[in-house]
């Protein structure tokens, strides 16, 4: 009997069928792992629209407000057991509140996702990380980083009125090379202090030992090609710090760290970079290379310089070692919009 198991059990069609097996009971878990979401977050939007029409029809809204949440809170807790927090039922309410059409939910996320979402007050904010899941399948963990780092509001920073709102209602849509940049980059999770002092190299080996999370700050579409990709031109070597693909734009990324505030001869180097990837890199379907010189700080005037006249497409931007503060970029990104609307009261 021994004998016979070892022979099935060492048998290729055999080890085939386990394997068959397993692939469908991992589809079949992912399937129902799904459709419990997608029933548990439509159970939450009818629950929230139950709340706001019990408070429209009796006016609860203006007189008991939280007391009905702490009452609903306490009874279908001893109905129906957890999950009915009062911070809970206040989210559910909110959920339904912010996407009152029902096809407007996306059932590509879970509760736990929009629970995060729903921590923001700004329709814009929250349409634009719904969109944004949608889009590049952010598990929880990486939404909660990318809030955190402010995405909505770097992104943002370089648009105007009517762009914001099309960020908000479509997400990060990459379509030309200006659209993958962000600035500013953050890279906190590289864990260097802001004070110390630390080389190029130290900020490089940061960024490549926590690359999951590089890659989520850089957005979608790169694939790593390399670093310090060497380029041998008249018995002369250069390296270009790291290099990538990007999938959607069909081109080569060329990314220079530096320490400090990036000078105008950096800007001249990274020119050389792309011209001679161009030349020597680029195959048939390719694009016109990107580069990207990423410092601690750019002068804007010092870089309008560097760069007039150079028709590659190349961009400095800033980085910071440290999550930025919501209330500077939410103050920002005010500004560029009320001078857009002085602008146009003003024609």
């Amino acid at each position: 009997m021994e004998n016979k198991d070892n022979k099935i059990a060492q048998s290729a069609n055999y080890n085939k069928l386990i394997t068959e097996i397993g692939d469908l009971l991992n589809v079949g878990r992912k399937q129902l792992a799904s459709a419990i979401n997608t029933t548990m977050v439509q159970t939450y939007w009818n629950i929230g629209k139950y709340i706001v029409e019990y408070e429209q029809k009796g006016n609860e809204r203006a007189e008991y407000g939280s007391d009905l949440i702490n009452r609903l809170s306490r009874d279908l807790t001893a109905h129906y057991g957890k999950g009915f927090s009062k911070s809970n039922l206040l989210y559910i309410r909110k959920f339904y509140i912010a996407f009152q059409k029902s096809e407007t939910v996306s059932h590509l996320l879970t509760w736990s996702h929009y629970f995060e979402i729903l921590k923001k007050d700004d329709p814009l904010e929250i349409s634009f990380y719904v969109k944004q899941c949608e889009i590049e399948g952010w598990s929880v963990r990486e939404l909660k980083r990318q809030m955190q780092s402010m995405l909505f509001h770097r992104l943002a920073l370089s648009k105007d009125k009517e762009q914001v709102l099309k960020l908000s209602e479509e997400g990060q849509q990459v379509q030309k090379p200006e659209d993958i940049l962000r600035d500013p980059y953050v890279f906190d999770f590289v864990g260097l202090p802001e004070t110390t002092n630390y080389s190029e190299k130290d900020l490089e080996d940061g960024l490549l030992q926590q690359f999951e999370m590089f890659l989520l700050e850089l957005g979608k579409g790169f694939a790593f090609i390399g670093r310090q990709q060497r380029i041998s031109l008249a018995g002369r070597h250069y390296y270009v710090d790291l290099v990538f693909y990007h999938r959607i734009l069909k081109c080569f990324v060329l990314i220079d760290l530096k320490r400090g505030t990036i000078q105008h001869e950096d800007i001249g180097q990274m020119n050389l970079y792309i011209n001679y990837y161009k030349s020597e890199m680029n195959v048939e379907g390719d694009n016109p290379p990107i580069g990207i010189v990423l410092g601690a700080d750019a002068d804007k005037l010092t870089m309008q310089y560097a760069m007039d006249g150079i028709s590659n497409q190349l961009f400095a931007a800033k980085y910071q070692l440290y999550l930025p503060s919501r209330e500077d970029l939410q103050n920002q990104l005010d500004r560029i919009i009320r001078k857009q609307e002085n602008d146009d009261n003003d024609n």
